[in-house]
């Protein structure tokens, strides 16, 4: 076998030699043929940046809202009919495939994917939009995203807007805020309780740099039809905040943290009439007799199911998921069957009682 080797190379086998050097020439050129290609693919890597969104994300809403503001929009011929634009009966957005834009000064390519899961009993669609520019630093896609934001904005309007929950947040049409001129307060209140705002939304960075989450609770008490709603409509309209108003009784523990997470910065979360649902009243006092524990699980099996809980309450509002840069807005009617750790600093940082109309507040009012 050696010998047949070394035949094989010195030349001496001439149908071998010829094969083993055909061999050698095709691999060569194989390897020679994939070089550019990967020569290609690690200067795109090297000159280029790339930012992805998902659908499971709020912000992938917030994109497609941008695409609406943009004038080369009007010359992509492959579109989709999409009805969940805020503003929009229906709206006309990229679809599936790349398409070709500049911003900036710089050439921009958006990669539009779209799957069916069909691995699944019910086939679930996943989408995602990936863009990709030249260039190596970041700051230039962190002016991108400012971009995308602001629109976002733009789009909620300087008024506020208001959302409901209903398998995703929901934008309420022909929502209008009152005006703060418009709720008349005892002397004082509506000044102090403007101020006590504006005070911690300047706040931010002392709340950095004290390790404090950077939220703030407002409790409104008092009898029904006292302006507790109005109030927090009033204040939201004044800042330019979105309202999220928040049902307890429809969710559990784990639904509520996720429609809190996905709850815009800068906005308003509104838990009404606190005291008509579990997780407001006081928790249970003595343990389950031995005889009653199946009775107790079951009762707790319901409450998980169909309602919060008093602790899912209070991890939303200052636990690890806690949102930040968010006003938790509550209102009651009956504050004395509130637990007292739902009170606590931090859960609730400003109380308000609004009581019946004064003589005074019913003069004022009627300027109006």
């Amino acid at each position: 076998m050696v010998a047949s080797l070394k035949s094989m190379l010195t030349g001496q086998n001439q149908f071998a030699s010829g094969g083993l050097l055909l061999m050698i020439i095709g691999g060569l050129s194989v390897y020679l043929r994939a070089v550019p290609q990967r020569l290609w693919y690690w200067l795109v890597d090297q000159t280029t940046m790339m930012i992805t969104v998902k659908d499971d994300d709020a912000a992938f809403l917030w994109v497609k809202e941008w695409f609406l503001e943009q004038n080369f929009l009007q010359r992509i011929r492959r579109v989709d009919l999409d009805t969940t634009m805020r503003g929009e009966r229906v709206a006309l957005i990229p679809a599936p495939g790349s398409h070709w834009f500049w911003y900036g000064g710089r050439p921009f390519v958006a990669y539009f994917f779209r799957s069916e899961n069909t691995r699944e009993r019910s086939a679930k669609r996943i989408e995602s939009l990936t863009f990709r520019t030249l260039g190596r630093r970041r700051l230039f896609l962190q002016h991108f995203v400012d971009d995308v934001v602001a629109c976002h904005r733009r789009r909620l309007g300087v008024q506020s807007s208001l959302f409901a929950y209903n398998d995703g947040w929901d934008l309420v049409e022909g929502y209008a805020p009152r005006l703060l001129d418009s709720v008349i307060l005892q002397s004082g209140e509506k000044e102090h309780l403007v101020q006590d705002i504006e005070n911690f939304r300047k706040s931010r960075r002392r709340y950095a740099r004290l390790g404090v989450p950077y939220h703030r609770g407002y409790l409104f008490y008092g009898p029904p039809g006292t302006g507790k709603t109005s109030l927090v409509s009033a204040l939201a309209g004044n800042f330019g905040l979105a309202i999220y108003a928040v049902n307890l009784a429809v969710f559990n523990d784990q639904s509520l943290m996720n429609a809190v997470n996905q709850v815009s910065p800068n906005s308003v979360l509104l838990f009404e009439d606190i005291d008509c649902i579990n997780s407001s009243k006081a928790r249970v006092s003595s343990p389950p007799r031995m005889n009653d524990g199946a009775q107790s699980r079951n009762e707790k099996d319901n409450v998980d199911r169909n309602g919060v809980t008093l602790s899912g309450l209070l991890n939303v509002l200052d636990g690890f998921y806690a949102p930040t840069n968010v006003l938790f807005m509550m209102t009651t009617n009956r504050i004395e069957i509130l637990d007292e750790a739902l009170l606590r600093p931090g859960r609730i940082d400003y109380k308000l009682y609004l009581g019946e109309a004064s003589n005074r507040q019913k003069s004022n009012a009627r300027s109006f």
